[in-house]
């Protein structure tokens, strides 16, 4: 009976996907048997002939049902166990179950474990959950495919044009390189925890699905420490109006170093105070804590400079310098500012203080914004700070015409050679005779091109 609603939780695992994987379940269930296991031994050791002679009358042998841990009782006692730790990664919901001690031994537990621990395999609840899961899975996949798209070709064109390369530049390639990052360690993740169904593969790849989740949570973190540094520049240029190249590598350190310090500091914890199945499944909040604490701060951070950064655009816009020749400057920059709302993540900061129980309609919420929304982050990003920008824009056009005229003129100088140069000379004497005016001016336009 216990190892039916076993197999019933293992499958609705497996199907909605948005719930702890079978592997984690199996590696919880093992550590629990093995605690049960060392109980009983001590409850074995710890006998006493005075214990035997009052059990004489009648006992129950302790015992492990496959799920919960029972010790030895009385005839006519009544023992209550906690849900099963793996129900409550399921549910969030913890609860209590029973069993009597009669003369024929262990009664069937009640009430039902499912009902007990919050799930019921019979409430059609269940099927509209999973399918809002398996919707939101395929919205995340086609919100990173599509960013992961539009950053490659943002970043190859910022790459490729060298009159591109500045420090603001820099940092947007630095940026769109944590969301590629991103996107990509979340398509390895689903790969490799939710890569085989049989419960033998749990054992032989922890190892490498432990690594997988290090470098998963080194993207999260890295890509918000990116967007705090695009908040942190955009307010050193409104405030200073000066930005020193020593700063630029404080903000690469910062980009890329700091997440490596809480990353590294969450695997040691996990190792030495948490080390359950894939690392994937969060129960301690504390060890939790190294890796959500850091992207609060950097939200929270952004949110301020944010409000900052808008005062003063405000402020200069309004003074009568502000009119000036620096007006359309700040006018960009503060379109600029609105549009880096959405890219902060100030999202969520709504919900980064509220509990993380599953079964509560908040979860849902939570997940669609950071899932579903937060994957065309990068899009948005892209277009934003790429395909949308004029100074990007003028430099594509330019290497178009350029290429365009560097095309023609071959077509050209092929067709004047394959009729004798006869065509090519002509050309040549035009511009010999032709006066010097109209020939400066025709160098001046191919040096702009």
């Amino acid at each position: 009976m216990w190892t039916i609603w076993v197999i019933i939780f293992w499958i609705s695992t497996v199907l909605i996907r948005a719930v702890p994987p079978v592997c984690d379940l199996l590696s919880v269930l093992k550590k629990e048997e093995e605690n049960c296991a060392e109980t009983l031994l001590l409850e074995a050791k710890n006998r006493t002939p005075e214990n035997d002679l009052l059990l004489s009358s009648g006992r129950c042998a302790g015992m492990w049902d496959n799920m919960s841990c029972w010790p030895s009782s009385t005839v006519g006692q009544t023992v209550n166990a906690h849900c099963p730790e793996f129900f409550q990664m399921l549910t969030g919901k913890k609860g209590f179950v029973y069993r009597n001690c009669t003369r024929e031994g262990w009664s069937d537990p009640y009430p039902r474990p499912d009902i007990a621990c919050g799930y019921n395999v019979n409430d059609t609840t269940n099927e509209a959950r999973r399918s809002y899961f398996m919707m939101l899975k395929t919205m995340y996949t086609i919100g990173y495919c599509t960013s992961l798209v539009t950053l490659t070709i943002a970043l190859a064109v910022l790459v490729s044009f060298r009159r591109l390369r500045c420090t603001r530049n820099y940092i947007h390639m630095h940026l769109f390189t944590s969301f590629i990052l991103r996107a990509s360690s979340n398509f390895i993740k689903d790969a490799v925890l939710f890569s085989s169904e049989d419960t033998n593969y749990c054992g032989a790849h922890t190892a490498g699905c432990k690594l997988t989740m290090v470098f998963f949570q080194y993207c999260i973190l890295s890509n918000y420490s990116w967007l705090l540094v695009e908040g942190l520049y955009l307010h050193t240029l409104l405030v200073i109006s000066f930005f020193s190249e020593r700063k630029f590598w404080w903000f690469i350190a910062l980009g890329w170093g700091a997440p490596t310090v809480f990353v590294a500091t969450w695997a040691t914890a996990r190792q030495l105070h948490e080390n359950i199945g894939c690392w994937d499944i969060n129960t301690n909040a504390s060890t939790w804590w190294i890796i959500r604490g850091p992207v609060v701060l950097s939200i929270f951070i952004n949110f301020i400079l944010f409000v900052n950064i808008l005062r003063i655009l405000m402020r200069k816009l309004s003074s009568p310098e502000g009119r000036s020749s620096d007006f359309n400057q700040y006018k960009r920059l503060a379109k600029s500012t609105l549009l880096l709302i959405p890219l902060f993540g100030v999202h969520y900061i709504i919900f980064a203080f509220f509990p993380e129980d599953a079964s509560s309609g908040t979860m849902e919420i939570q997940l669609f914004f950071e899932l579903a929304l937060g994957s065309f982050q990068g899009f948005v990003v892209a277009v934003l700070y790429c395909f949308l920008n004029g100074e990007v824009q003028l430099e594509v056009q330019r290497k178009w015409r350029q290429w365009h005229l560097s095309k023609h003129l071959r077509q050209h100088l092929s067709t004047s050679a394959s009729n004798g140069g006869s065509g090519l000379t002509q050309e040549m004497q035009m511009v010999k005779s032709s006066p010097p005016e109209p020939r400066r001016a025709a160098l001046q336009r191919s040096s702009v091109l």
